[in-house]
């Protein structure tokens, strides 16, 4: 096998003919567009970004070891546990970032810094739904589904909402379903290993052939919704069959990475074995914005560093700088950056307090984000927690404040982002969720 052709595995329900519908969900409820509920729909407001890449690190990573220097540790003494890893400043702006992101640092006047984060729950499951959801009490359409729902896609061969090695637990399949939504505004989930892409072909009919049996099933089903006129179930059906029928074609000609020069491959950090899973993940980010695709999450997992936090940190920078650099890089080299919302973190921090050995338990009092592109104000930081990172003490956001100020950047009030089901009006802020003005460029 060429080694520059990099494949990504699909992990869903089977691709071939028009079993692949299977992966792709029904429309049952919303109509818009000439009936294609993936059509692309201007927002309420002039948007910043067109779309969203989110680089979820699964565990909660340290704040103290990444971006929220906090000398005073050291000083402190007693219970508290000094910083693990060196700071610099970086950049024209000076941001601290430490030594576990040297590539990245390097874009330090891209990034927006939220250091003033906090979701008030230390457990994993209940943090990492309601970052991906909103609500962990109850079963709620996930944030890339409410993007979808809300703008539709520039893609018109892939779905809307793709997301890449997504978590099999801590939610599941509920992080990136559209529970009450239309099925159709669900996350596509696609293995990041690389390989073929299974089942992806029809073994038993030629493409010609296939196209004639769609049609004839097609027909079929324009005659019934000539009986039913305006049946969004019907017309979902639809819809969802020609959309497996291209992504036959699409699927291969976006996930083969075998095009890309060597330069890229370098500059990912796809040919270092320690970056090169990240790195494909980060690649196929960009080919699928380039693409359209609206919503696009990428999933490193292992930042649960409850001992040896700052080798811990280390270890994971590693497979994550030098690709999200090369992904930072790559895109502002397309012209792709200022209308990309490129946004990092994880379901909460870690404490100041030494748990293990060298390590830290989980915080959801005060931890960090960070932002780039999409509008934003670059080298910037907002927010602090207090002298010992335990607490976010100004420029507090919680993730009802994250999900408004990310759907404005894409041109969707929050409040006006409304889904109606089970007697009344729905949305990702629920009743609250503020826009955070000041972080806008």
């Amino acid at each position: 096998m060429n080694s520059r052709r990099h494949f990504l595995t699909s992990t869903g329900p089977a691709f071939g003919s028009l079993a692949l519908s299977a992966l792709l969900p029904r429309w049952s409820a919303f109509s818009a567009s000439g009936g294609n509920p993936l059509a692309p729909r201007e927002g309420h407001h002039p948007a910043k970004a067109k779309r969203v890449i989110f680089l979820f690190m699964n565990g909660g990573p340290s704040h103290h070891e990444t971006f929220d220097y906090k000398p005073e540790l050291a000083r402190a003494g007693g219970r508290y546990l000094p910083p693990a890893l060196d700071f610099a400043p970086a950049g024209k702006s000076g941001l601290l970032i430490s030594e576990a992101f040297p590539q990245l640092a390097r874009h330090a006047d891209d990034l927006c810094v939220l250091n003033g984060m906090r979701i008030g729950t230390n457990g994993h499951h209940q943090a990492v739904v309601r970052l991906h959801t909103g609500n962990e009490m109850f079963v709620r359409p996930s944030m890339g589904s409410w993007v979808v729902y809300g703008l539709g896609s520039e893609a018109e061969d892939l779905p809307g909402f793709i997301t890449i090695d997504p978590i099999a637990n801590l939610g599941g399949a509920g992080n990136y379903g559209s529970a009450f939504l239309p099925a159709t505004f669900q996350g596509t989930r696609i293995g990041g290993g690389s390989g073929s892409v299974p089942n992806l072909a029809n073994g038993r009919l030629t493409r010609d052939d296939q196209r004639s049996q769609l049609d004839f099933i097609n027909r079929s089903n324009r005659r019934l919704l000539e009986r039913l006129p305006g049946n969004p179930e019907i017309e979902g059906v639809i819809q969802s069959y020609e959309m497996a029928f291209k992504m036959q074609t699409s699927v291969p000609e976006t996930f083969d990475l075998g095009d890309e020069p060597e330069s890229i491959f370098d500059l990912y950090g796809i040919n270092d074995g320690v970056s090169a899973n990240f790195g494909r993940q980060c690649l196929m980010a960009r080919r699928l914005a380039e693409r359209g695709v609206r919503f696009i999450q990428l999933t490193s997992n292992g930042w649960d560093h409850h001992g040896n936090v700052g080798s811990g940190v280390l270890d994971r920078g590693a497979t994550i700088d030098k690709p999200i650099a090369g992904l930072l890089s790559d895109l502002k080299q397309r012209d792709l950056l200022r209308d990309t919302l490129v946004v990092w973190g994880g379901e909460f921090g870690r404490g100041a307090s030494e748990d293990n050995a060298g390590g830290r338990g989980h915080n959801g009092s005060g931890f960090t984000f960070w932002m780039a592109g999409g509008g934003v104000k670059g080298g910037h930081v907002h927010g602090a927690t207090d002298e010992v990172g335990q607490e976010a003490v100004d420029g507090i956001m919680d993730f009802h404040d994250l999900h408004a100020t990310i759907l404005h950047l894409l041109g969707l009030n929050h409040r006006k982002l409304t889904y109606h089901y089970a007697g009344r009006d729905f949305r990702l802020t629920d009743t609250k969720g503020k826009v955070n003005e000041s972080i806008i460029a």
